[in-house]
Formats: C-alpha cells, structure tokens, sequence
C-alpha cells in the first residue's frame, strides 16, 4: 500500500476527530464505539487505529486540537485594543455561532472526566490550559496599564471560566437559549471586574449605557 502523503494523513486525522466529536455527542463516550467513528469518519478501523488506539487517545486529540486552537485565540486577545469587547466576541463564537453539539460534548467529556482518570487527566489539562491563558492575559493587561482591577487577576480568570461553563452547559441542555442576549450583562460583569483604563474605559462606558437603554 502506498505511504499517504503528510497533508492526506493529517486531513484525515481531522476527519477522524471530527467524527469522534459527533458520535460521542450524539451517543455518548461509552456508547460510542470505535467501529461508529471510523464509519462516521469513512475510514476502515484498521486506519482508525493506525491514528488512534482508544476512546481516551481520541479525546486527548480533540483536546490537544482545541489547545492549538485556543492559544491562537488567546494570541489575538493580546493585542486587542478593546479587550472585553474582544472576549466578548470569542464568547460569542463559542456559546452562539458554533453548534450546540460543541456543547455538548463538553459536558460529556467533563462527566466521564468523573469517573475515568485518564480522561480526567486530559480535562483537568485543558481547565489548567484555559485558566492560565486567561490569568496571563489579565496580568499582560495590568502591567501594560489597560486595566486596573480590584481583584487578583487569578480570580478573575476563575469567574470568567465559572460563568463560561454556565453558559456552555445551558446551551448544551435548552435549545431555546439564547446566549447572544445575555452575552452583554456578561460583559457588562467582567468589565466590572476588569475597570478597563484609558479610551477602552470610554467604550465600556458606552456599551453598559446601550445596555441598559
């Protein structure tokens, strides 16, 4: 058999986790079997397990795809002029426009993460990541003088995420909910929080104003 080419070898590595993302949605992680997502993904399970060789080495795939994913994001939030403006927007991305089998996938990875430790491992892997990421963007922030927060920015990061999984698990169980409109008494609290500075003070000053208008 000839050896695929790197970029065949790794769309399909793609096309296998989106598969493993939609029947452990769908089905759930124990329900799931491997043979349901080299079906879902078109692949025999002999090439599923050429990439793959369980359950638990697929969740650590999706997670490690949504960490490169999540530290690009975290790169653009950086340099973002308005920086709750631009959390906002990321919130909106993934509590509005992705589909809410994103969501729910979530909240399947975290119950497993309840009783299987190495899924566990995994979960608590990309919290850590997520908390991190968001503590190191508050305290970049402070330094730089684009906030001044009463809290500590640690706590902050910890609110944010509280209030994210919130969000992720309403909209993973009430497909009437609509998160666009919550999303500014949100931003309204974490602006709170964070006391931008400077024209970024100004901007939030306006958007809490539309708010409540």
């Amino acid at each position: 058999m000839p050896r695929l080419k790197p970029s065949t070898q790794a769309a399909r590595r793609e096309r296998i986790l989106d598969a493993a993302e939609a029947c452990f949605a769908r089905a759930g992680f124990h329900r799931t079997t491997m043979q349901d997502i080299a079906s879902g993904a078109g692949v025999s399970l002999g090439a599923l397990y050429v990439y793959f060789k369980s359950k638990e080495a697929l969740i650590a795939g999706i997670a490690e795809r949504d960490r490169s994913k999540l530290q690009r994001e975290f790169a653009g939030l950086a340099d973002a002029p308005d920086l709750v403006a631009a959390i906002g927007k990321l919130g909106e991305h993934y509590t509005v426009e992705e589909p809410q089998y994103k969501r729910v996938l979530c909240l399947e990875i975290g119950v497993e993460a309840t009783r299987n430790e190495a899924v566990g491992q995994i979960f608590r892997s990309v919290d850590r990541f997520v908390l991190d990421g968001f503590a190191q963007l508050f305290e970049r922030a402070r330094a730089d003088g684009r906030i001044a927060p009463a809290l500590d920015t640690r706590t902050i990061a910890m609110v944010l995420a509280v209030l994210g999984d919130g969000l992720f698990w309403r909209r993973a169980i009430d497909p009437d909910f609509d998160a666009k409109a919550v999303m500014p008494t949100i931003l309204a609290i974490l602006g709170g929080m964070l006391n931008p500075t400077g024209a970024a003070a100004q901007t939030q000053s306006e958007r809490s104003s539309e708010t409540h208008a």
